[in-house]
């Protein structure tokens, strides 16, 4: 995607280069009342644009989080230290993204997305690349700090944006769009540095990807105008505070609804090849392959919800809880059944579409109920849900595994996810009964 966004953003007559798959979800947008190109004018529409610079941003925000555990050996060699202090880098990165999230929707409901998306991806490709020249590591765990400070903005300001950039009736696969990217970041940045520690040593590698955002932040700044912030709340009508935001019944329960949903995600990336050599016994690189097929399934479900979000959004939350339980229940098959590899592997790529297809009319789910003009709030309130989920389940699962109980890993991740519809079908009850959840002055 990075390689494909930049010279696409930049270059109009670059069309040519999209793939047909990218093409189903960025080019199929077309701008209302605007002459058709004449033949030959190979035009990017606006609404193409608008996701092709959400999209690399969302990209390079997953790519930077997976940058460091790439280079934990290098690093714990070059500055002499235990790899419990290199995951404190990760843990300061992270969470001071997840708890920074809400604040900073506030901020951006109340003055705007852009500037803060244009500053938070400025803020962490420059931290990233400022690690460059470290000489001790606590200025790395400085870095780290400040580079998740900038990592923040993405889910406030790039919901607030699409929401007032693309049509309700594109909005399922723009969402989408977004997922997918920020899935290919999480899966290029390993191999990525990997790579490129063959021809350079750690700190160039980390002075060269972290210059990679500053092209994008260009290409935001240059293409801004077709960046449109969500619809502004009604005169009259303010905007929830930060304590009815957090004591507000459906966005509470939207909030388990996607921490549930995590901590089921959490414990299958962080321990199904464990289960299924132990369990299984399963060789490790079938145990492996199987763990790809779910994370591959998962990214391409996320494209295949977005289509079907927009298809047939009067029944989202019926296709929601469809496919999560069709996930849980493939799961479960894996946990109880006696298989073979290919059958295991089969069943979590099938697994992993189910997963990855519901979620996109999640999302679409969420931006409904959230009021007119609070979109960044909501969104920054709701998904810190997903890193909190996914950094509780590995720690417990992993104390079952000691104790010899690993069969029910999987047993616990299926039943997380069947326990979040719960919360999905709470929350669609709690906002048809309080459909204003924003106040009146």
């Amino acid at each position: 995607m990075r390689a494909l966004a930049a010279p696409v953003l930049l270059f109009p007559n670059t069309r040519t280069a999209i793939k047909p798959l990218l093409l189903l979800h960025l080019d199929s947008y077309e701008m209302p009342n605007v002459a058709a190109p004449r033949k030959g004018n190979s035009m990017i529409s606006r609404y193409a644009r608008v996701n092709l610079l959400i999209g690399t941003g969302r990209f390079l925000s997953h790519f930077y989080q997976l940058c460091l555990p790439t280079l934990f050996i290098v690093l714990q060699r070059q500055f002499n230290i235990s790899f419990a202090e290199l995951g404190l880098a990760v843990v300061l990165m992270t969470g001071t993204s997840a708890v920074l999230q809400t604040p900073i929707g506030f901020l951006v409901d109340r003055y705007g997305a852009r500037l803060f998306l244009i500053g938070g991806a400025s803020i962490m490709s420059l931290a990233i690349s400022a690690m460059a020249f470290a000489t001790d590591f606590w200025q790395i765990l400085v870095l780290a700090l400040i580079s998740g400070i900038g990592n923040a903005v993405f889910h406030p300001c790039d919901y607030a944006i699409l929401a007032g950039s693309i049509p309700p009736e594109r909005m399922g696969r723009s969402f989408a769009l977004h997922s997918f990217t920020g899935n290919v970041g999480f899966a290029l940045a390993p191999p990525v540095i990997a790579a490129l520690l063959n021809v350079m040593d750690w700190r160039g590698v980390l002075l060269v990807v972290g210059g990679l955002g500053l092209p994008v932040v260009a290409a935001v700044i240059l293409q801004s105008r077709s960046l449109h912030d969500q619809a502004r709340k009604e005169v009259g009508v303010r905007g929830m505070s930060m304590r009815e935001l957090l004591l507000h019944r459906t966005l509470l329960l939207f909030f388990l609804f996607y921490f549930l949903g995590a901590m089921a995600s959490g414990g299958v990336l962080a321990w199904l090849i464990t289960v299924l050599h132990e369990v299984k016994g399963l060789d490790l690189a079938v145990a492996s392959a199987a763990l790809t097929s779910y994370m591959a399934g998962n990214s391409a479900g996320v494209l295949l919800g977005g289509w079907a979000a927009d298809s047939s959004a009067r029944y989202l939350a019926i296709f929601v809880a469809g496919l999560t339980t069709f996930s849980a229940v493939t799961i479960l098959a894996v946990d109880i059944f006696p298989m073979g590899g290919s059958v295991a592997i089969g069943l979590m790529l099938v697994s992993g579409i189910g997963l990855g297809a519901s979620r996109t009319p999640r999302d679409v789910l969420l931006k409904d109920v959230a009021p007119a003009g609070q979109v960044g709030k909501v969104f920054g309130f709701v998904s810190t849900g997903l890193p909190l989920g996914s950094a509780v389940t590995p720690v417990p699962f992993g104390f079952l595994i000691d104790h010899g109980h690993s069969e029910l890993v999987l047993a616990l991740a299926a039943g997380f996810l069947l326990a979040s519809l719960l919360c999905m079908g709470g929350a669609k009850v709690s906002a048809q009964c309080d459909p204003t959840p924003a106040p009146a002055e």
